[in-house]
């Protein structure tokens, strides 16, 4: 978008909501966390132009917020700044931080805004350690083939008491760790949360779709529609996942996106829906060798698979979540209508026709995961790769079950190492990306051997 739409739109915004006083800027760093500052609302005329000043360093801190000197981002090159421009699309008014605990019903009488910024350096050149950044080359090179990718996020998610419990209405029993998976009680027990979550969303225009009830007490799944514009829906996965945290706050319950935060209960996952349209507007999965097309662009993630495993499961708690018979894919494999397996083609005709990703976390990065998978499913329609193995059918997790494929990494450590030698993760991600992601994760790595568990000082002291 031109700095003069930019500025339109900040006009425009700021007339619709003349209560505004504040804004919290936020910045996606490799990890998918997110971070930022407040700030007056007059400074968002500069990140719409200038741009507000950020340290490239941010994009180079491990998962607790720590520097990480392997980037190279920190003292060692003088940790300069650079300028983070405010993405359009991506503001909006919030209910939360409205003081005195109280949230606004009305978008009118909100005194927060929101948006997201996209790293540039002193130059204004796009900075490769942003993963947004990452995401626009992505795109651009699909463009360059005429192709534009239609896309929509699923987010997991759990709803927890703020002692950390996250039990569900009690039976007749009085037993509280039923599923009540699709259960409308467990839905409506949660309303009002929901019923801000929804508010907030339209607010930001979210494409939400439905909220449904998941399979482990307290966790719960919403699926946002499909957009035609891929980095707005990776956008919408960031503004989603800000918003259901703070609309739980002011319930007094805690969101967690954590990709397994109970050892015993299915874990958390982001599924992306992804179909590709030519310059006609056209689903090329729909046309007459849609189907050939749809074969190759699976062929390709599952080729990547292995090499891109520390995009998709970027937390060491990610990993617990590969569990066998969890829904969260262990083997590089794909399948028609089949959850178990890594790659759904999920039951759909014409124009709905598309690939289904299951593989990644809910913590994980979507600009990341969304710019592998489509560099990957690009990969394969270049080449016009196929399958080393039919589509998988029946149960993927079951060792008799045919076609199967090949294990995914099951640690860090052992995806961190395939990563780092990929000459796909440096071409989907550029080789900026590569090195800053590998040196955060293996800090954190390092970090986590360098912890004793109690288990373990109890099993041998």
């Amino acid at each position: 978008m031109s700095s003069e739409n930019s500025n339109s739109v900040l006009i425009d915004f700021l007339a619709d909501h003349p209560a505004i006083e504040n804004v919290e800027f936020v910045v996606i760093d490799p990890s998918g966390v997110a971070r930022g500052k407040w700030a007056p609302v007059s400074s968002l005329k500069k990140a719409f132009s200038s741009g507000i000043n950020f340290p490239l360093s941010l994009h180079g801190l491990d998962v607790w917020g720590n520097e990480v000197p392997d980037t190279g981002l920190h003292i060692s090159s003088g940790d300069k700044d650079g300028f983070c421009k405010g993405i359009p699309t991506s503001l909006s008014a919030v209910p939360w931080g409205q003081g005195g605990g109280k949230s606004c019903q009305n978008a009118l009488d909100s005194k927060v805004a929101q948006v997201i910024l996209q790293m540039e350096d002193l130059d204004g050149q796009a900075f490769g350690g942003c993963s947004r950044t990452v995401l626009v080359n992505a795109v651009s090179g699909l463009k360059n083939d005429s192709l534009l990718p239609v896309c929509a996020f699923e987010l997991e998610f759990h709803l927890l008491k703020n002692d950390g419990s996250a039990f569900e209405i009690a039976d007749d029993s009085g037993i509280e760790d039923a599923q009540f998976m699709y259960g409308l009680d467990s839905l409506a027990e949660k309303l009002p949360v929901f019923a801000d979550i929804r508010k907030t969303a339209n607010w930001a225009d979210l494409p939400l779709d439905t909220i449904v009830k998941e399979a482990g007490p307290g966790q719960f799944e919403i699926n946002l529609n499909h957009r035609n514009d891929p980095l707005r829906a990776a956008d919408d996965v960031i503004l989603l996942k800000r918003i259901v945290r703070e609309c739980a706050r002011m319930h007094d319950l805690t969101a967690t996106f954590m990709a397994k935060p109970f050892l015993d209960q299915p874990g958390n996952g982001m599924h992306v829906h992804i179909s590709l349209l030519n310059d006609e507007g056209e689903n090329i999965f729909a046309l007459p060798d849609g189907e050939a097309k749809l074969t190759h662009a699976a062929a390709g993630l599952v080729d990547t698979m292995i090499d891109m495993t520390l995009v998709f499961i970027n937390s060491r708690n990610g990993f617990r979540r590969m569990a066998l018979g969890s829904y969260a894919p262990t083997r590089a494999n794909w399948g028609e209508n089949n959850r178990s397996v890594a790659v759904r083609l999920p039951a759909a005709e014409g124009a709905a026709r598309r690939l289904e990703h299951r593989v990644s976390g809910a913590d994980a990065n979507p600009y990341l995961v969304l710019a592998s998978l489509l560099e990957a499913m690009r990969d394969g329609l270049e080449k016009a790769a196929l399958p080393s193995l039919p589509a998988l059918e029946g149960n993927a997790y079951e060792e008799a079950t045919p076609n199967r494929g090949q294990a995914l990494p099951n640690v860090m450590s052992d995806a961190l190492t395939r990563f780092k030698s990929s000459a796909f993760a440096t071409r989907a991600l550029g080789q900026d990306m590569v090195h800053i992601l590998s040196a955060v994760k293996q800090a954190e790595i390092e970090r986590f051997e360098q912890d004793m568990s109690a288990l373990e000082r109890q099993t041998y002291l």
